[in-house]
């Protein structure tokens, strides 16, 4: 009778070792790397994303803070399984396209790069709300002062006062298909060499406000366009294209955690304009962490 009991004792507890091994083995399968770019929106976007995954019982890891070419190499390698990517980027710089009637439409454009990404074993998911162009900025008494409302006036401005100006770009937007060489090209101006100075994105902004430039690039839905008076010229030849982004992921990793797709769907749904302007101001200019400000956004909208 003692020998049965200890048999069955031991069986149980071999069951429940094998239990728990298969349970830490599934645990260790639920592991996604994501990436991410070098400014603000592109450390929320992945935490965010990283937040919702932990809940839902993953493991994350970031590798955030490269450019737009090696975040797309490193998705392409499987060095990471996911990142959030801008379909304007994808359009004109992945794919070399500048068809003007697809690439300023949000699902034109989308369609399109879904499309092809999918011929690589890349899936985007659902796309977020907020359209993050680039924009060209100006301190708003000076746009007041000098008339220039509009990326053509701007370039009227540079052509007639060459020595009135300079310019503050990240060195990635010079060069791009839907960067400044370009946008010159098609409003019909240059920028003297010695007016263009480049630095980090987010000093772009800072270089503004304290007056050490006089224009600046910048995104549409950073906050500190509205917390340090600056004002968007309006791109009145359409040359940006439309920069929703959307969760792009590894076929192969979605095959095995298909649920991902469902877990993501709220954060699109969710995250619009005034959101994320609020989001990147939080960071930037109250310089909160960006863990807190996102773990902050998803439990006020009810995701966490």
């Amino acid at each position: 009778m003692v020998k049965k009991f200890y048999l069955a004792l031991g069986a149980i507890i071999v069951l429940t070792i094998s239990f728990l091994l298969a349970g830490n083995s599934l645990a260790q399968e639920k592991r996604i790397t994501i990436g991410g770019k070098n400014f603000t929106e592109q450390y929320l976007l992945p935490e965010l994303a990283k937040l919702l995954l932990e809940k839902e019982g993953f493991t994350v890891n970031l590798r955030t803070g490269v450019g737009t070419a090696i975040a797309r190499q490193s998705l392409e390698t499987g060095q990471i399984d996911m990142y959030y990517e801008y379909t304007g980027t994808a359009y004109t710089v992945f794919y070399q396209e500048d068809d003007t009637a697809i690439m300023t439409d949000p699902q034109k454009v989308y369609d399109w790069v879904k499309k092809k990404d999918a011929e690589k074993g890349l899936t985007w998911l659902d796309p977020v709300k907020f359209n993050n162009t680039y924009t060209l900025m100006m301190r708003r008494a000076d746009s007041e002062r000098l008339g220039v409302k509009s990326i053509s006036d701007y370039g009227q401005f540079v052509e007639e006062n060459p020595d009135e100006i300079t310019f503050a770009l990240e060195a990635e937007f010079w060069e791009r298909p839907d960067g400044f060489r370009a946008l010159m090209d098609l409003y019909g101006f240059r920028m003297p060499v010695r007016a263009v100075k480049r630095m980090d994105m987010g000093l772009t902004y800072l270089a503004l406000r304290n007056d050490q430039v006089t224009s600046a690039m910048g995104f549409a839905t950073d906050g500190r366009i509205a917390a340090f008076d600056l004002v968007n010229l309006e791109d009145d030849k359409n040359f940006f294209p439309v920069y929703n982004p959307a969760a792009v992921i590894r076929e192969e990793v979605l095959n095995k955690h298909p649920e991902i797709r469902e877990i993501l769907k709220p954060l699109a749904e969710k995250l619009d304009t005034d959101s994320m302007q609020r989001l990147n101001a939080e960071v930037d200019v109250d310089h909160k962490d960006v863990t807190t400000v996102a773990r902050g956004w998803l439990q006020e909208v009810g995701l966490l």
